[in-house]
């Protein structure tokens, strides 16, 4: 008899514990470039993927609809693509539609479109009420039409992902035909949930991107507090969670994202009790009010959204995470030597500590952050 469990699971492991590939890099000049590097160090740690999904996030890719929001839609069906034609046309204002252009063809591909839509209505908030206005349209469409997910919603970028490997992913969408002036990158080896197009990584909400190696045992939690505020969650996978905490978190609450970082990666309960009296108060305060979203777990994650890539990995460092510069590139992956296959000479390389949040901004290398951490010293 064949044994099936050897072609899931060749290494015979319950778990790959440190696995799935991440990547990304910035210019923080804002050049754009084509993603042949990022592919390239992907390649490099293809023993972290096992083919059942990978995927891309490039920010500038779109400078002729820049001030339009990209919606990347997989539909799973005919019937799901003309209902979520007509729900767009009612609700917003679609500029073009097309058909995503693609390369070799690729086993079980959804059919993928993208629309460059604006909103019909704005108010006097402008910016906040369009945005409100696209996430609401995101959750209607993923969750009340069945077979179609939009996966992708900002600005001047776009998510491309589905089940391959990144290399063959990268093909599938011609990325080699897009430049931007970041790419965040991911490989897939599904552990607890299940690997399909949908479940790729990059996961998207506007502008927020995230990629993720790890698995979120608060999940459930992470998922219950958010639909308190109208996010839904339909992908499957436990990262959806994170890129709506963030955009709960920074975009609707206001709170800055080095603080929105200590929500998802507290610092643990002694170290907020040996703290000063303020600083014990706010991060009392935030562990109380934000508990729900505490991403339990062993994780590391790169964050990306317009115009800065971060990098964040959990508190007691259960998943790798390298920093490196290079001139006016700052790279993030999940080993130095996908970095080094790519740029083998560097300025600085270093690994991100437990709970550290790296932030990279674009215009100058010295809006480079690396912020302290606080109640440690």
């Amino acid at each position: 008899m064949r044994d099936l469990s050897r072609i899931s699971n060749p290494y015979r492991d319950d778990k790959v514990i440190d696995s799935c590939s991440l990547f990304g890099v910035i210019d923080l000049e804002g050049r754009r470039f084509p993603p042949k590097a990022p592919i390239k160090a992907m390649d490099i740690m293809s023993e972290r993927v096992n083919g059942l999904g990978a995927g891309f996030a490039g920010y500038g890719i779109y400078p002729e609809y820049r001030d339009a929001y990209a919606l990347h839609v997989m539909f799973m069906g005919r019937d799901a693509k003309g209902r979520t034609e007509e729900f767009l046309k009612k609700n917003l204002r679609v500029l073009m539609a097309e058909e995503m252009p693609t390369g070799k063809e690729m086993r079980d591909a959804p059919l993928i479109w993208r629309y460059f839509v604006e909103p019909k209505i704005v108010n006097d908030k402008c910016s906040e009420d369009s945005d409100n206005q696209i996430v609401e349209c995101v959750m209607k469409v993923n969750n009340g039409i069945e077979g179609a997910y939009i996966f992708s919603s900002g600005k001047d970028m776009g998510v491309f992902k589905g089940v391959g490997y990144p290399s063959e992913i990268a093909e599938y969408f011609c990325l080699d035909e897009y430049e931007g002036y970041m790419w965040i990158c991911h490989g897939r080896f599904p552990t607890n949930t299940p690997g399909w197009w949908g479940g790729a990584h990059p996961f998207n909400i506007l502008d927020w991107s995230v990629a993720h190696n790890g698995e979120l045992s608060s999940y459930g939690t992470n998922r219950n507090f958010l639909e308190m505020y109208g996010y839904r969650c339909t992908m499957q996978t436990d990262t959806e969670v994170i890129a709506y905490a963030l955009d709960l978190l920074v975009r609707r609450h206001k709170i800055p994202i080095g603080l929105a970082a200590k929500i998802l990666a507290p610092p643990f309960w002694n170290e907020i009790d040996s703290m000063d009296s303020k600083e014990r108060t706010l991060y009392a305060t935030l562990r109380q009010v934000y508990g729900g979203l505490l991403m339990n777990g062993p994780f590391s994650i790169i964050i990306a959204r317009s115009g800065e890539m971060m990098g964040l990995a959990d508190r007691i460092k259960l998943r790798p995470l390298t920093a490196a510069i290079k001139d006016n590139l700052l790279y993030l992956s999940s080993e130095e030597a996908a970095v080094r296959s790519v740029s083998p000479s560097l300025d600085r390389v270093w690994n991100l500590r437990g709970g550290e949040l790296l932030i990279g901004r674009l215009r100058s290398v010295k809006t480079l952050e690396i912020p302290p951490v606080v109640g440690l010293h």
